[in-house]
């Protein structure tokens, strides 16, 4: 996750970084650019329009589109946002159930070798779901044309979940915790499974395909026709206007499609290694 000062306005407008859109746009905003230019040549030098006609009217029809493909990426973006705060709030929530049980069972428990176990274990589960969450693997397990070998892709915070819970069952049936303890401990484990749940559903579900589909082809089209619409206004001009328009358009859909998977390696996903890391610390403080 890139770390950055949100007050300092002229470092964003003149750094160039790998999570800036404008470099993954550059070799479309230059066959956009060149496209532009052949169409407002071919109009300006060949074309001699009247001035009844119809295409030189065509910008009407881009300033209603305009105003449905702002509602478009408006609601695309939000929703994107949606999913990666959600996935931060469910990481939050990881680290508060891990305090939780850790301090928990720093009271209850007296055995040396128990408080060893859980100081390991506990952050363990964060490491595994961090690297869970991370394998593509995991953002197929709903789709119809992918078969996964189940022996050799086994839920691996499934495993880490049952182990814990598995041991603070010994731990009661060994008279070593309570039957109030145990149901105090299996509240915050379940937590854990309910965490790993909820982002599974964030990393296997994707934003419907038609409507993702859409909206490129909405764009693609709508910027293929803007030249015709203003090139008798602008003249070549319409070359920077156009690719500038493009920039903005393309921009949101790429930002929105790089934060609805907000557990990834890209520099805007949530950084779920670092609170990995910052787990393991708190509960080796706590334990």
């Amino acid at each position: 996750m890139t770390s950055y000062n949100p007050k300092e306005w002229i470092g964003f407008i003149f750094s160039v970084s790998k999570a800036d859109t404008f470099q993954k746009l550059i070799p479309m905003m230059l066959i956009i650019g060149g496209y532009s230019g052949i169409i407002g040549y071919l109009e300006i030098e060949y074309w001699d329009l009247p001035d009844d006609s119809h295409i030189k009217n065509i910008s009407v029809m881009h300033s209603l589109l305009g105003f449905v493909i702002s509602l478009l990426l408006a609601y695309r973006t939000n929703t994107a946002y949606d999913r990666w705060w959600e996935g931060r709030r469910m990481w939050g929530g990881l680290v508060n159930s891990s305090r939780n049980l850790s301090i928990k069972l720093s009271v209850i428990l007296k055995d040396e070798s128990d408080r060893v176990y859980f100081r390991k274990m506990i952050p363990g589960y964060a490491s595994i779901l961090q690297k869970h969450l991370n394998d593509s693997d995991t953002a197929k397990q709903l789709f119809d044309d992918v078969d996964l070998d189940i022996d050799h892709h086994k839920h691996r915070p499934n495993q880490v979940a049952k182990i814990l819970f598995q041991k603070v069952n010994d731990l009661y049936a060994s008279k070593k915790i309570t039957g109030d303890q145990l149901i105090i401990l299996n509240s915050e484990l379940q937590s854990f499974t309910d965490i790993c749940g909820a982002c599974e559903r964030i990393k296997n579900t994707p934003i419907p395909y038609s409507y993702s589909a859409f909206i490129k082809k909405f764009i693609f089209i709508y910027v293929l026709t803007l030249p015709f619409a203003y090139v008798f206004i602008l003249g070549y001009f319409v070359i920077p206007v156009v690719v500038f328009i493009f920039y903005v358009l393309a921009s949101l859909e790429l930002i929105a499609e790089e934060i609805e998977d907000p557990f990834g390696t890209d520099d805007n996903d949530l950084p779920t290694k670092k609170i990995a890391e910052n787990i393991k610390k708190h509960v080796e403080e706590l334990i």
